[in-house]
């Protein structure tokens, strides 16, 4: 398998190295990431749970689709390419806001994208090992509730998106 490099970045979300992903988890270094919240024509919103396989946040639900930058890459180029992973479709992404790098965040500068789509979704068995459509109220009450279940990532996001 070939190994992921991710750019590691100052405060100011700038590059300043490039290395290993399990590295730069297990140094807690800045990095960069994407969230996609998927919404349907019934304004639901489309929740992944992360598979059993993964190293971070195993069978937790976190929002539709996510994943780091890649070395190189921006936030704009990387969020389609993890749509496209994740879920299987290609959407027109609108950018809502970016959360700044803490440990709450995994030390992850995320840029945060919206789109519409409908599904059906092919899910990526290596990253999702579930998938459903939930009320926005639904899902105000499980944050409300500080939930178990969802990533504490996800919460925050979902936090920032409500009181936009």
């Amino acid at each position: 398998m070939q190994q992921e490099y991710l750019d590691v970045v100052d405060i100011f979300d700038h590059v300043i190295d490039k290395r290993p992903r399990p590295e730069i988890h297990a140094n807690g270094l800045r990095h960069r990431a994407v969230h996609i919240l998927v919404f349907n024509d019934q304004n639901q919103i489309f929740l992944q749970k992360r598979s059993m396989k993964k190293d971070l946040n195993r069978g937790l639900w976190d929002t539709s689709a996510a994943g780091h930058v890649d070395s190189g890459e921006n936030y704009a180029s990387c969020a389609p390419r993890e749509l496209m992973e994740e879920l299987g479709v290609s959407a027109v992404l609108e950018s809502l806001f970016k959360l700044d790098a803490r440990p709450e965040l995994g030390m992850e500068f995320i840029q945060v994208f919206r789109c519409r789509h409908n599904g059906p979704f092919e899910l990526a068995i290596d990253e999702i090992d579930e998938g459903a459509w939930l009320s926005l109220e639904a899902l105000d009450q499980r944050i409300a509730e500080n939930d178990a279940s969802l990533t504490e990532t996800f919460k925050i996001i979902w936090r920032t998106y409500r009181a936009l």
